[in-house]
């Protein structure tokens, strides 16, 4: 198969998490791209092929050289993003791009002056969908490129290198793709995340992630007779919301802009429940918008003489260049590699995480590489054929800058 027939084959499985299932992995159907790539894994030649109860896919590419060398492993995700459906994809190639809107189906287009970047890639071929479903290029996409360089390597037994890891995850669309995965087993000594977009970027910085839940507490009675006496929870509830910033909000922001999401909020008269997600690149930013949401919960309680206002956060990811400034040389082999194929390499500070945010902060340092796909979790989502081929590219170029003294 091709770079590109990997990608449609596995696009065609739907893999999507579930953020409210408490099981891992959160949806049985993540294995049946599992057991399909298990299975390309053995065919392919990998060895040590592993698929453990949370479908964590592990297998290894063994070592052609006869000395020791650093170990390098390469690492993707199989779930989809719940944001939208997964179910029935039907990708279709746009060969030769025109840079004009690509009709995705009679109602729905993917339009240039909403993406303007389409322009990036007239002259060449994009896997788009039929408007109905997402892609699911984040991160079958890496997944493709990754089995795609293994392939290669077992083909052509002259490359010399040293031992090659790979893993496939589940849940990272949840934020729990690294919960379970097995650093020390995997034995490597750095590793990559394929889990970016253009292909040019490599990303060595991610947000530092913390979420709310505000559990609001009403009292109700009959509108009729409430004076003085109905505390509307739902009422409370905006009055909190407004306490914060609205320039710190998600449309308000970019680059290295944090935020406050208010990405859910349900309720009546007598309860009401927020659900916030809080992104800073700075640690000390993040803690102070962590306080903020105290500071607003103790204004209201004395506001109302009552404690009607209870906030939980949780911790969830760091910045991975807390960890990656003091040690750069994955990232330095990464550019490396991408300007051996005569591209001007970005660095990019993430508005998201990855896997790679966690497994870095557990002992294995994971930049992220692009993929060559964009505008992920929607229907508009799409891949181009010529990037994944350069990021399978970039991969060989790692692999043999790890086993070589250029890598050193």
């Amino acid at each position: 198969m091709s770079v590109q027939e990997r990608l449609i084959r596995y696009c065609k499985v739907n893999t999507q998490s579930d953020p409210n299932s408490e099981t891992i992995p959160s949806s049985k159907r993540q294995f049946d791209l599992a057991n399909l790539l298990k299975k390309e894994m053995e065919e392919i030649g990998l060895v040590d092929i592993q698929l453990t109860e949370q479908c964590y896919l592990y297998g290894t590419l063994p070592s052609t050289l006869d000395e020791e060398s650093e170990t390098v492993g390469f690492i993707a995700h199989m779930d989809t993003a719940p944001d939208f459906s997964g179910e029935n994809v039907n990708p279709r190639i746009i060969e030769n791009y025109d840079g004009e809107d690509i009709h995705l189906n009679e109602q729905i287009i993917l339009s240039v002056n909403d993406f303007p970047s389409m322009k990036n890639y007239i002259g060449k071929d994009l896997i788009v969908t039929d408007g109905n479903t997402l892609l699911g290029a984040d991160d079958k996409a890496g997944i493709a490129e990754i089995l795609e360089a293994c392939d290669w390597l077992m083909k052509h037994p002259e490359i010399k290198h040293g031992k090659i890891k790979v893993a496939f995850t589940p849940d990272e669309e949840i934020g729990r793709g690294a919960d379970c995965f097995d650093v020390a087993g995997f034995g490597c000594d750095f590793a990559y995340t394929l889990d970016g977009g253009e292909v040019h970027i490599v990303a060595d910085e991610t947000f530092n992630a913390a979420s709310a839940d505000i559990h609001i507490k009403g009292f109700s009675i009959h509108p009729g007779s409430a004076k003085d006496k109905m505390i509307n929870a739902l009422n409370i509830a905006q009055e909190f919301h407004a306490l914060l910033p609205k320039d710190a909000r998600p449309e308000h922001t970019e680059g290295r802009e944090g935020f406050y999401h208010l990405h859910d909020m349900n309720g009546n008269v007598e309860e009401a429940n927020l659900h916030y997600i809080l992104r800073n690149h700075d640690l000390k930013k993040l803690e102070l918008q962590k306080e903020s949401l105290t500071l607003a919960k103790e204004y209201i309680n004395k506001l109302y003489k009552r404690d009607l206002v209870d906030v939980v956060i949780h911790d969830e990811y760091r910045n991975m260049y807390e960890i990656l400034k003091d040690n750069p040389r994955p990232v330095e082999i990464a550019k490396k590699a991408l300007t051996t194929l005569g591209l001007n390499v970005e660095m990019e500070s993430i508005r998201g995480g990855t896997d790679g945010a966690t497994l870095t902060f557990k002992g294995l340092p994971c930049p992220n590489l692009g993929t060559g796909g964009g505008n992920y979790h929607g229907r508009y989502e799409y891949c181009c054929i010529q990037e994944m081929e350069q990021a399978v590219q970039c991969i060989l170029n790692i692999v043999e800058l790890v086993s070589t003294k250029e890598g050193l």
